[in-house]
């Protein structure tokens, strides 16, 4: 993070000492706020609070709640920021607080649920890994949450595409663009597990030209449809009693957010995720590999 060190610095004395802020929080008003700075530096050039407008702010919250985040994070995370500006106010390191105003946006406010952490492995151990078609839908989920990928994406998977030497998996996005997505050792185990035990018996001669290649296989030997990803996500959400709403792509919003509450650096979440850049697609940020697979495996709760 560059800029605004000293400022942070204050601050999180202040509710440490002054507010008495449990450990926990004063980490989770750091990692909010060390995002939110960044974002400020590196996207808008930003170099001290008092050039930051209630428009800037809007920007970075429009920002998350396209990632689809969990409304509770980002309300957190517009609590975080609007402490910190009312904190930079009454202490003169600002002349104004831009964040007085700041509300959860519009689109916020219709996000569904994200899982926790505890709901999806009840989900993926409601599968019955004693039977094929057990251990496919294990690997299945397992790896919509290990990965963030959309369905569509994952029903295009193929064979060739597991580099599991580096722990990475090549996944084809929208606009056919293509990014390396870590995958963790619990997601590989189960694919491997899948693999070796239950493909083969999935594929047919039936139709030999499109499961060739395909990673998951439907009892027929043909690629799973969407439809069928759908079907395998609220089979075991039913199992597992969960209340929420359980569909695949709340997979993807538990990802970000698990990753996010976590510690991780935003940059490389929105990466794991295929979205080209920050604020446009003209801007594009090449986040290391190696970095990649050190966030995913440093703050996934199944990495």
């Amino acid at each position: 993070m560059k800029g605004f060190e000293r400022e942070l610095k204050q601050y999180l004395q202040f509710i440490k000492l002054e507010k008495g802020l449990s450990k926990n929080s004063v980490v989770s008003y750091q990692n909010d706020l060390n995002r939110y700075i960044d974002f400020l530096v590196e996207e808008l050039k930003i170099r001290d609070l008092g050039g930051v407008t209630h428009s800037h702010i809007e920007q970075y919250l429009d920002l998350l709640t396209d990632m689809g985040l969990a409304v509770s994070t980002i309300a957190r995370n517009i609590s975080s920021i609007r402490s910190f500006h009312e904190f930079a106010l009454v202490e003169k390191l600002a002349e104004a607080n831009p964040a007085e105003l700041i509300d959860l946006p519009k689109k916020a406010q219709k996000l569904p649920e994200v899982l926790d952490a505890h709901e999806i492995e009840r989900i993926i151990n409601a599968a019955d890994r004693t039977t094929s078609a057990g251990i496919r839908d294990a690997a299945i989920l397992e790896t919509l949450y290990a990965s963030g990928m959309r369905v569509s994406e994952l029903t295009d998977l193929e064979m060739n595409r597991l580099f599991f030497e580096i722990g990475f998996i090549r996944v084809i996005g929208k606009g056919n663009k293509e990014r390396l997505v870590p995958i963790g050792e619990v997601a590989q185990q189960a694919i491997e597990h899948y693999i070796e035990t239950a493909r083969q018996e999935f594929m047919s001669d039936r139709h030999p030209g499109k499961s060739e290649n395909k990673l998951f296989l439907n009892q027929r030997g043909g690629p799973l449809s969407r439809m069928s990803i759908w079907n395998i996500v609220n089979k075991y959400a039913d199992k597992a009693e969960i209340k929420k709403n359980v569909y695949p792509h709340i997979f993807r919003h538990s990802f970000a957010t698990h990753l996010l509450e976590g510690g991780a650096d935003l940059r490389a979440v929105q990466e794991m995720l295929g979205h080209t850049s920050i604020i446009t697609t003209e801007i594009y940020t090449h986040v290391d590999r190696s970095l990649l697979h050190q966030v995913h495996k440093q703050f996934h709760p199944r990495a």
